[in-house]
């Protein structure tokens, strides 16, 4: 069949052109139009569940809507986990779903379970699904700086609510706009307790009379002299003063009571449970922005852009919008950083092409066909919605080299035939006889060439089984490999022979006229006679070299997946809980100032506490701060590398009780929504005990800092929290005709204050607090006085009914399938995850002891290892297996496919070898380094043992002609002299081929900067091990091909 495609497309040329055209424009159409990222979304389909619980305790919100949320969703179908967080007033949960299962049917699945438990939840609360973003999703950040002075906080948190939030969110592909940061305005009515005795008035009946103060009706419509009038009843609060106005009663004499007489108003901030500041200098107001998932992360950020250079115009005098992060630096810079070594590739893989073959027409074959194979790979990339990212760049960029593998061996089987046919027809060649000669050459390496790139094709196989974040990873660089090869496979049997025939002609350099195929030839020749004369010694000899393999591979160590260099800093640390707010705003600050100092940083953006959005479950004790990096060329010292500066801003923060670790924005908050965790190595513990679980989480924690790899370890304080209970008592209630609720509603509105309602202020919408003074509700002992009204219109102090008792409590409560967990979170010093946590392991083991009914799990980076280790395990085989039938379609045989299969063990020599000199540890990156060198070397093996094999057929039919006697057998000598001929004669094709593909990956190896270490560590053992299998094959296995030979003729004999 490849044959009749071969002869069909040379029958066809005009078709062929024309077809070659249209690829090309749609090509050029593709590239445009393709979204660009910086990596793929690694993210799970995960929908998150919000609820805010206001003014709750976590215990409160955990017993209340977190476990009944938590349960509810285990029976959601294709879920996977289910993790809940009860914090102060919030909960979250998170539902990860299997992989591939789509977002918004999962966000279906999850409102109709919402259905089922709303009634189990208490009044007034109502869960809601967060945004349909993921954790790629916070593309750009910024904040709000005045710079007149004349603005103070709670002015730049209005601008960012009520001016900038909405128009962001119009933007296509934005999912929300959340603010962090400044001091949201709020109306606070400050209740005199003494006061509202005096009066009698209970506090529910201030809250009452506020609430029925602020609102607008209508009353329909009225006719007068012929016009239609609409009816309002104007009530909204607009000030201080409307409030003070409330009437609250009448007292006996008619006089009203009004609130100005009970209460003093006043607007002050909201509580806040998040800061923001910039560089050090104070805080400030500022905005995420979350993206939609799916959607293309450059065009919103540029749709972002010019939405806030619109709305400048509108902003206060002396009020800035400052970019902290933009997601667009990152993308412009992966992007331009692979495309730079793609055009480098090209060029250095036509200069190796133009120095085999001296002849510049011949080069056009491979300059013409290698960018019509990329485009072809673009296409595919859209049709499939395939964002450009390092990865899938990546997948071309390590395919370049072996795509021209089709157009360089068939270039070079035309010369040859070129060649064959000037000998017999002269000189000058007319056209009929031309491409009678292109039409042979390409039928006789055309199918073993389509065979060998689908091998490449298929050797991908593995990476396709990966599965959750390593297969999101990897899997686009797979998928445009392997359209980068299918589409070299298609053009070798139909494009690249019509090249050939219309560019290879004029004054051909002889292959024995080349001196760089001389030199070759020299060097090869002897080498081979060499091991064909001593072709066990060789075979012994190759097997040592493979056990010797043994070496590296043993002192390699492990890891997931190298650091991903974003050109960002995170600063993620830990304090412990029950850290105020004031005090995390002041540590904040210092942190900020002294990564400031660095002259590599170029602001820095940090951030106490979550932001607005269900994307962000952190609590107080966390800090994060963005530190963006200016380029490495305005660096002192650009050699550099992000981890370096890493632990020299490590050394230069050293606070007590704060436990550092530092990471890149991206893939921290992908783990974090992930897995919870946000160091690359994490322990998660689950019991029943939340006191149990701490005590456990600080035995693990201090023995993991025992171990000298351990940077900073960090136990949740699952008990840590610090709580002022009121323990009422039953008796004393009864005794005042008192209900429980009666006292917790003072508690709730008086104590902790209360949203009545919230003013209506033209677009803006402002809440109304009610609560006691704060001189009245700062110690215990004030609190003891705060007044209870009974059924007898009499006032009781609180301490009468309920005792008031300092505790501690789980200040955040995490659960996995509705188990409680406290967690470990391990950052290291050593890139050597797996061989950390065998170590890790051991001492725990030894160190800590579990009480029945808790269990421990290592989770992080770790665990995604484990998992990528475990499927490639069972997969690689299975792989080789399918190449291997692959192969014996071609050849036909059992033992040309295992001869091929030779080439792959070959490889591995050359490929630990030079991983371990590198001083790399074996990833999931290797690995599919390794699962890529398998397909090129296979290829190479099946190039080299066709050769030879059609050597061996020529002089077997002459030696049947020559003595009329088809069985005769061939001597020792002439298998021989037939496998050197075969080596010999091919030996330019073979040594063009792994050149062009060593070369092609050299240019990785070199770059800088995002995603580089990603791609070293692939082309690092594609490299070493093309190196060893081009020798090998061309060396070694000759020799064992030849004991084959000799021994299937012996058979036949």
């Amino acid at each position: 069949m490849i044959n009749a495609i071969i002869r069909a497309a040379l029958d066809n040329r005009f078709l062929v052109w024309v077809s070659a055209v249209f690829l090309v424009v749609v090509g050029l159409w593709a590239t445009r139009t393709t979204p660009l990222d910086a990596i793929p979304d690694l993210s799970d389909a995960q929908v998150i569940v919000f609820t805010e619980y206001a003014g709750q305790a976590p215990q409160v919100v955990e017993d209340q809507v977190t476990y009944p949320l938590t349960t509810a969703m285990l029976a959601v179908p294709k879920a996977k986990d289910v993790r809940g967080f009860s914090f102060f007033g919030l909960s979250f949960v998170y539902i990860v779903f299997e992989d591939g299962t789509d977002l918004y049917w999962a966000r279906a699945r999850v409102l109709e379970y919402l259905n089922y438990v709303s009634g189990r939840l208490p009044n007034n609360v109502t869960p809601t699904l967060g945004p349909d973003a993921t954790g790629v999703g916070w593309v750009f950040e910024y904040a709000l700086v005045d710079k007149s002075g004349r603005h103070d906080l709670a002015e730049l948190r209005s601008i960012q609510d009520w001016y900038l939030r909405y128009p962001l969110q119009t933007v296509e592909g934005v999912a929300e706009v959340a603010s962090i940061g400044g001091h949201v305005k709020q109306y606070q009515v400050e209740i005199d307790p003494n006061a509202l005795a005096a009066y009698g008035i209970p506090i529910s009946v201030v809250s009452h009379a506020i609430m029925r103060s602020n609102n607008d009706v209508g009353g329909r419509l009225i006719e007068m002299s012929e016009t239609e009038y609409m009816v309002r009843g104007l009530g909204y609060i607009q000030s201080v003063s409307d409030i003070e106005q409330i009437a609250i009663k009448v007292d006996e004499k008619g006089t009203p009571i009004r609130l100005k007489d009970i209460a003093h108003v006043q607007i002050g901030p909201e509580l806040r449970r998040g800061i923001a500041e910039l560089n050090g200098e104070g805080e400030v107001a500022g905005g995420v922005v979350i993206m939609r998932y799916g959607e293309n992360a450059l065009a919103t950020i540029e749709g972002v852009r010019q939405k806030l250079a619109d709305l400048a115009s509108g902003l206060p005098e002396g009020v800035e919008v400052v970019p902290v992060y933009d997601r667009s630096d990152l993308i412009n810079r992966a992007v331009a950083n692979l495309t730079n070594t793609l055009i480098i590739e090209f060029v250095l893989v036509s200069l190796i092409c133009g120095a085999f073959l001296l002849h510049f027409r011949s080069s056009l074959v491979v300059i013409v066909s290698l960018p019509l194979g990329i485009l072809l790979a673009f296409i595919a990339m859209r049709l499939q919605g395939i964002n450009a990212n390092i990865m899938s760049l990546g997948g071309i960029a390590i395919a370049i080299g072996a795509m021209v593998d089709g157009p360089i061996v068939l270039v070079e089987n035309a010369h040859k035939h070129l060649a064959l046919a000037r000998s017999r027809f002269g000189d000058e060649l007319d056209s009929s006889q031309r491409w009678a000669a292109i039409r042979t050459a390409s039928l006789e390496v055309g199918p073993a060439l389509f065979f060998s790139l689908l091998v490449i094709v298929v050797s991908y196989f593995a990476i396709f089984t990966l599965e959750a974040q390593e297969g999101r990873l990897f899997k686009p660089l797979a998928f445009t490999s392997s359209y980068a090869m299918a589409a070299a496979a298609i053009l070798a049997i139909t494009f690249v022979p019509v090249l050939a025939g219309v560019f290879i002609r004029g004054n051909i350099v002889s292959e024995e006229r080349n001196p760089l195929t001389r030199i070759l030839h020299r060097l090869h020749a002897p080498a081979l006679k060499l091991t064909l004369s001593a072709r066990w010694l060789v075979v012994g000899v190759a097997a040592l070299l493979l056990a010797a393999t043994a070496i590296p591979v043993s002192k390699l160590g492990s890891e997931f997946m190298p650091p991903l260099d974003e050109g960002d800093i995170l600063y993620m640390p830990t304090t412990f809980p029950g850290i105020s707010i004031t005090k995390a705003r002041e540590l904040l600050q210092q942190t900020d100032k002294i990564i400031a100092t660095f002259p590599e940083v170029e602001s820095v953006f940090g951030k106490v506490g979550r932001a607005q959005t269900a994307t962000d479950p952190a609590p107080l004790s966390m800090l994060e701060t963005i530190a963006r990096l200016k380029p490495k060329a305005e660096w002192p010292d650009p050699t550099k590398t992000t981890q370096e500066l890493m632990q020299e801003m490590d050394q230069a923060i050293k606070f007590p009780g704060v436990a550092n670790a530092w990471t890149m924005p991206i893939k921290t908050r992908i783990d974090m929504l992930s897995t919870g965790i946000k160091t690359p190595v994490g322990i998660k513990v689950s019991g029943p005990d939340l006191v149990v679980l701490q005590s456990v989480a600080e035995e693990i924690e201090q023995a993991m800092k025992t171990m000298p790899e351990t940077l900073s370890a960090f136990g949740d304080r699952a008990a840590g929290g610090y709580f002022l209970d009121f323990d009422i008592k039953r008796e004393e209630l009864a005794r005042f005709g008192l209900k429980v609720g009666d006292v917790q509603d003072v508690i709730m509105t008086a104590i902790g204050g209360m949203k009545i309602t919230e003013t209506v202020e033209g677009l803006e919408r402002y809440p109304i607090n009610l609560r006691y003074p704060r001189e009245l509700r700062d110690d215990p002992d004030r609190l003891a006085r705060v007044l209870i009204p009974t059924p007898s219109g009499a006032q009781i102090p609180i301490s009468q009914v309920a005792d008031i008792v300092l505790r501690r409590g789980a200040p955040v409560i995490k659960s996995e399938d509705a188990r409680p967990n406290a967690w470990v979170y391990v950052d290291l010093n050593t890139s050597d995850v797996g061989g950390f946590v065998a170590k890790a392991r051991q001492v725990v083991d030894e160190m800590v002891e579990l009480p029945p009914g808790y269990t421990l799990v290592w989770s992080g980076q770790f665990e995604y290892m484990e998992r990528a280790s475990e499927r490639l395990r069972l997969v690689i085989p299975l792989t080789l297996l399918l190449i291997y039938m692959l192969l014996y379609f071609n050849f036909r045989n059992i033992a040309a496919p295992m001869l091929v299969m030779l080439s792959v063990p070959f490889a591995l020599v050359g490929g630990f070898w030079f991983v371990y000199w590198l001083g790399y540890n074996l990833s999931v990156a290797v690995a599919v380094g390794f699962i890529a060198l398998a397909g090129v070397a296979i290829e190479t093996g099946v190039l080299v043992l066709t050769f030879i094999e059609e050597e061996v057929k020529r002089l077997r039919s002459e030696k049947a002609e020559e003595q009329g006697d088809a069985s005769r057998t061939l001597s020792v000598e002439e298998i021989q002299d037939a496998v050197r001929d075969g080596t010999s004669q091919r030996v330019r094709p073979v040594v063009m081929t792994a050149t062009s593909t060593i070369v092609g990956l050299l240019p990785i190896m070199f770059i800088n900067g995002t995603g580089a270490d990603v791609m070293q560590r692939i082309a690092a053992p594609m490299i070493g091990g093309m190196l060893t299998t081009t020798v090998l094959t061309l060396l070694v296995l000759p020799a064992i091909y030849s004991l084959v030979v000799q021994h299937s003729e012996k058979t036949r004999s």
